[in-house]
């Protein structure tokens, strides 16, 4: 995912790529329209917006992956003949107003509350120097081991720069404009100390929300009080910031914004960063707005909390690639985020890459691993799914990658850790998966009598089949041992016998009693990895009481 590279525009792809519906297309299409009677600017701008009050989330990253998406289908659909470029912009003079319950310290920040983020101290330690300073950091990096072609900007530094002074001389300008738009959206109290000018107080460092006495365009200052002296600065030079709401509509326009995404939280706001981007100059990009991600119990993933999954948390138990993934499906639809998505996340990515070489053009362009690959997925064989591998982690209790791979490779000779470095990087996060989050919630169950029954005749079933039997066999033979007992049979399903099906109870029953879950892979796939032998010593482990001790 890189935004950079280069592009195959074979003709077929491309005349796919003008029908396709796929989201980043249907994105793509509306900044194409924006330019649709004029030339493109020398460079189309696509900005994220990054807020760095806490440690970076994946919500954050989020936003960096499906924007380069869509930068990547604007790329495909103009020929690769107009230069791009994607800004991570970081609001790092935002004011402290609150301290992040997620850092170690909390009150060694109390004295630097209100001050810029980057005028706080870095609790963390480290050589950053201030907090925003390190979490942009830890942003940056994750940003570069995926791969991602962007620039970084901190809203310090161009404020400071000077990079927004003729924005925000032209806001001293259109003030009463601006405030025309802000006062209609706020209450009779915050009305009467509203500014969108917010100055860097000279005596305490800190971002005052103080009302204006006086905006002298001309002269390009402000006049407010601080800590009841009357005091005048320049809006130029770093001395004072807008509020976040003008600040949107200040910076698209001073940057020539063509493109950005945000949260559903920002969505009644729009209008306002439109209206404010409109007044000073410029015009507003083209927005599309993402559902949040939410955290296990439904409420929305925030920085300051730090409840949902970091980055570092979900690449400790996933490849890149599976995260990659969960940012491309459904972006409108709100999502849980958390642990226990990463094992469906991880196994689906590898089944649309598996799927990729088999498709059309068309179908290809709806696959979502073209989008997270700039059109070019790598080709990888992957004999045994995440899920799979964590079920034999979980019946081995392996501790190391050595003891699954004696499984794998007995179950498919020739795969190793060599010829398949893929599936040896998974071996390593199923286990660590396992250690961490299954193994502390397993609870085995003592199987009642018809239970009993039943896995007993399983493991006379397996040891009927032959040897080297396949997954499908073992799968078969269990389903037939289920049809003859009552309490399985499933008479909305019909047998290839013409009796009852078998009902998922059965398979419920095999996991709960022999593994300690509620669910797992297909048993006959789980059987045939494992191996016959260990899964009827399994079976004679548990009917012994070793398993529900």
């Amino acid at each position: 995912m890189t935004g950079s590279n280069i592009i195959d525009l074979n003709p077929e792809m491309l005349a796919a790529a003008a029908e396709s519906k796929a989201w980043p297309f249907e994105e793509a299409k509306k900044i194409i329209a924006r330019y649709k009677n004029n030339d493109f600017p020398e460079t189309v701008l696509f900005e994220t917006g990054y807020g760095p009050s806490g440690l970076p989330h994946i919500g954050t990253f989020g936003e960096v992956a499906r924007t380069t998406m869509v930068r990547h289908a604007f790329r495909v659909l103009t020929g690769d003949k107009v230069k791009t470029k994607l800004l991570c912009f970081s609001d790092d003079m935002d004011g402290m107003r609150k301290i992040p319950e997620s850092v170690p310290d909390r009150a060694a920040l109390e004295p630097y509350l209100h001050m810029p983020l980057t005028a706080v101290p870095n609790p963390f330690g480290g050589d950053y120097a201030s907090f925003a300073d390190h979490n942009n950091a830890m942003l940056c990096r994750f940003l570069d081991t995926f791969g991602f072609d962007y620039e970084f900007a901190s809203a310090t530094q161009y404020y400071k720069a000077g990079r927004f002074d003729e924005i925000l001389l032209r806001a001293a300008e259109r003030y009463d404009e601006i405030m025309g738009v802000m006062l209609p959206t706020l209450g009779p109290e915050r009305q009467a100390t509203y500014s969108p000018f917010l100055p860097i107080s000279p005596k305490s460092g800190r971002v005052l929300y103080v009302p204006m006495k006086h905006v002298d365009a001309k002269a390009g200052t402000i006049t407010f009080d601080d800590e009841g002296t009357e005091t005048t600065l320049p809006v130029t030079g770093g001395h004072v910031k807008l509020q976040w709401k003008p600040d949107f509509g200040m910076r698209w326009a001073a940057l020539g914004v063509d493109f950005e995404m945000f949260g559903k939280d920002h969505q009644t706001n729009a209008v306002i960063y439109d209206r404010i981007c409109n007044i000073l100059g410029g015009r507003a990009p083209e927005h599309f707005v993402y559902e949040l991600f939410l955290d296990e119990e439904g409420q929305k993933i925030s920085k300051s909390k730090g409840n949902g999954l970091t980055i570092d948390e979900w690449l400790t138990y996933a490849p890149t690639e599976s995260l990659g993934l969960y940012m491309y499906q459904r972006p409108r639809q709100a999502k849980k985020l958390y642990f226990d998505v990463i094992p469906k996340a991880v196994d689906e990515y590898y089944t649309f890459l598996g799927a990729y070489p088999r498709q059309d053009w068309k179908e290809r362009l709806g696959n979502p691993v073209w989008h997270m690959h700039d059109g070019n997925p790598p080709a990888i064989d992957l004999p045994v799914p995440f899920a799979l591998l964590l079920n034999l982690v979980s019946a081995s209790n392996a501790h190391d990658k050595a003891v699954l791979w004696g499984f794998i490779s007995r179950h498919a000779p020739g795969v190793t850790p060599k010829t398949h470095p893929e599936l040896d990087r998974l071996t390593g996060y199923a286990i660590r998966y396992f250690d961490d989050f299954v193994k502390p919630t397993k609870v085995y169950r003592a199987a009642d009598e018809v239970e009993r029954e039943a896995l007993a005749k399983l493991s006379e079933a397996l040891g009927a089949l032959p040897k080297g039997a396949d997954s499908e066999a073992i799968q078969n033979a269990a389903l037939n041992v289920a049809r003859r007992i009552e309490r399985y049979q499933d008479h909305s399903k019909q047998s290839p016998e013409g009796g009852p099906g078998v009902s998922v109870a059965f398979f419920q029953m095999i996991y709960q009693v022999l593994i300690g879950q509620e669910r797992g892979p297909r048993f006959g796939s789980f059987a045939a990895l494992y191996g016959i032998a260990e899964t009827r010593a399994l079976i004679e482990r548990a009917l012994a009481g070793q398993l529900a001790a």
